[in-house]
């Protein structure tokens, strides 16, 4: 039986793609993703009053597909627009609240913490993501190049980066590493630290400086770093910006500490976000006693294609 044949539309960040290609790869559909870009008027315009129309949008090169995967807000027309105008049935799923009658797609997937409800409405804990467990179990020898050959045991930080809610300020970094420090020396682990596409070139040189040469600093967006890390750590620092690298270092079944940063505005949906994956005991606060803990892998990517492939074909 032939695949389906599928067109992912995004606004091109890596947390958007992430989810698209994870949900794609776990509905095994053949796809090609498409960056979506508005014109310029309606860039500002929110999706619930904008037109159903090519005019909103550049041109998406693709005119044979039978379904269509979107995440976030600019790719909510475009999405709504290509399914109407194949003349054939086009499967449509929108990840994240598309802030529009739900009844446009076939299927919205979203966090419990968006706090989203329909008949069409699939919710997640968390976030899903493009990583799997073969992924993480095949990469993980490949950080042996760099870290330190001695015993000592392995924490990883993942490092995020500022946003709307965030502030990366030295300060705050400070006070992160301050506690990393103490868990660490504590623990005699030995640090890896990941950074990933928004983290400040400036944040990587201080964990350098502030780490010195007995910890290892990976200096560059390395998807292969990553996944090692995930495979060989014994705990998991994430900073609090990311609710998406949260949810991937959840695959791992590993205790994650997440790195607190005070908000500059408020950031509810994350704080309960976080307080679900405390209730279903993955998390705990960077600071806190430390103690070891495990909770059941969370793999909400496969869980959701499961759905959708049972609803798709009954």
């Amino acid at each position: 039986m032939n695949k389906l044949k599928g067109i992912l539309l995004t606004q091109g960040m890596h947390g958007m793609i992430s989810q698209v290609k994870g949900l794609a790869k776990a509905l095994d559909i053949d796809f090609t993703h498409h960056t979506v870009e508005l014109n310029n008027f309606w860039k500002m315009i929110p999706p619930k009053f904008t037109p159903i129309s090519q005019i909103v949008y550049k041109k998406v090169n693709q005119s044979d597909f039978d379904m269509i995967i979107s995440c976030g807000r600019k790719s909510v027309i475009p999405s709504i627009h290509l399914k109407n105008s194949l003349k054939k049935k086009v499967i449509s799923i929108h990840i994240q609240d598309p802030k529009v009658n739900f009844n446009n797609f076939d299927f919205i997937v979203a966090p419990e913490h968006d706090s989203i409800k329909g008949l069409n409405v699939i919710n997640t804990k968390g976030a899903i993501h493009y990583l799997t467990n073969d992924e993480i179990i095949k990469n993980k020898d490949y950080l042996n190049l760099f870290i330190k050959k001695d015993q000592r045991k392995i924490c990883t930080l993942i490092l995020g980066g500022p946003t709307r809610y965030y502030d990366y300020s030295l300060k705050n970094i400070k006070n992160i590493f301050f506690l990393l420090n103490n868990f660490i020396k504590k623990n005699d682990f030995q640090l890896v630290v990941i950074p990933s596409m928004r983290t400040p070139k400036n944040s990587i040189v201080y964990a350098k400086k502030y780490f010195g040469k007995n910890h290892t600093i990976i200096d560059n967006i390395d998807k292969k770093a990553y996944l090692s890390a995930l495979a060989i750590s014994q705990s998991i620092v994430v900073t609090c910006d990311s609710s998406s690298m949260i949810s991937e270092a959840a695959l791992t079944g590993k205790p994650i500490y997440v790195a607190n940063i005070l908000p500059r505005k408020n950031d509810k949906r994350f704080q309960k976000f976080r307080k679900l994956f405390r209730e279903l005991n993955i998390i705990r606060n960077l600071g806190e006693e430390e103690e070891n803990w495990n909770y059941q892998k969370l793999d909400e990517t496969n869980r959701v294609a499961k759905i959708i492939k049972q609803k798709i074909n009954p």
